[in-house]
């Protein structure tokens, strides 16, 4: 029986059941046994189930090493694009000035010119 962590969120642990269920429909479109993803990933079949069920106890790095071996990575790469980021863009926006001064130049005096 896997344990939970009682502190990951519901809306992560659904998240991430979401995401074995699509791990094991495309195995199952690829007509991959479990023994050969398995083998394919170098996990256990036990984990490779865990994975399926998604288990958040599970590293990330196996969770992104099966959806290579189901030829899926270029999944990942999108998973925190900043360019999808529209709470970061909108903060940044938020942070820009109302104005920009320019700096006066330093007289030589000031500078400590002789």
């Amino acid at each position: 029986m896997q344990k939970i962590n009682p502190h990951i969120p519901n809306p992560v642990k659904r998240a991430v059941r979401k995401l074995g269920q699509d791990i094991r429909d495309a195995r199952l479109r690829r007509r991959i046994p479990t023994k050969v993803l398995a083998e394919r990933a170098s996990i256990s079949r036990m984990t490779l189930y865990n994975v399926e069920n998604g288990d958040p106890n599970v590293s990330f790095g196996t969770y992104a090493t099966i959806l290579f071996a189901l030829g899926m990575i270029e999944r990942v790469n999108d998973l925190a694009d900043v360019s999808q980021d529209s709470l970061g863009r909108q903060l940044d926006e938020e942070r820009l000035p109302k104005r920009i001064r320019l700096r006066k130049a330093k007289s030589q005096d000031e500078a400590g010119g002789s």
